[in-house]
């Protein structure tokens, strides 16, 4: 459909589709029942370490770079204070002083939202959600825990911060559907099928 000026609803101007916003995500935690309204995601990212080498007869001066160890920072989640007893269960399984076993380490999914696409108000894991991207991180523990400050003259949201540990990070391009859609297939950031 067309406006006044021409243009088609949804679609800019030169054609093609928008760029994906990061201000309409979904965050899904595996085997975990509770949910959070989270605010603010950063730390997604990955290096890959550099060994330099060099054989002493080489011709050249330059070393040869060889990629070595893959390593992930902390992610760092910031949410709205909600009675989720089964998410904060989580959070406070692994801090716990008093560990009883091995901590609880869970998947967490973290999908962009189309701007094309009304933003559900929770993670449906059962059905299509659009078109989107996401990201998943296998492996995932809490290991820094901040509770909200306090201030009675401050009319604002309590906000919690986890810090999460993760094992390696994947990227899940979704054409039309949710990273956890009967039938999908999860790819590594290099393209193919994950096992």
């Amino acid at each position: 459909m067309a406006d006044s000026y021409g243009k088609t609803a949804g679609v800019p101007a030169g054609g093609g589709a928008y760029p994906f916003t990061k201000m309409n995500f979904l965050v899904t935690i595996d085997e975990q029942a509770g949910d959070a309204a989270f605010s603010e995601i950063t730390g997604l990212d990955a290096t890959v370490d550099v060994i330099e080498f060099r054989q002493g007869n080489s011709s050249s001066l330059a070393p040869v770079k060889i990629p070595g160890l893959v390593k992930h920072g902390n992610l760092t989640m910031k949410f709205g204070l909600t009675g989720s007893a089964a998410f904060r269960q989580w959070i406070f399984d692994c801090i716990n002083h008093q560990r009883e076993g091995s901590i609880r380490v869970s998947d967490i999914y973290i999908e962009l939202v189309s701007i094309q696409e009304a933003a559900p108000p929770k993670a449906d894991t059962s059905a299509s959600t659009g078109d989107s991207m996401a990201w998943q991180l296998k492996n995932a523990w809490v290991t820094k825990y901040t509770g909200t400050d306090l201030n009675a003259l401050q009319s604002e949201v309590a906000i919690e911060t986890i810090e999460v540990a993760y094992e390696y990070l994947q990227t899940i391009p979704l054409p039309g559907g949710s990273p956890l859609s009967a039938g999908g297939e999860e790819s590594d950031a290099s393209g193919g099928a994950a096992e």
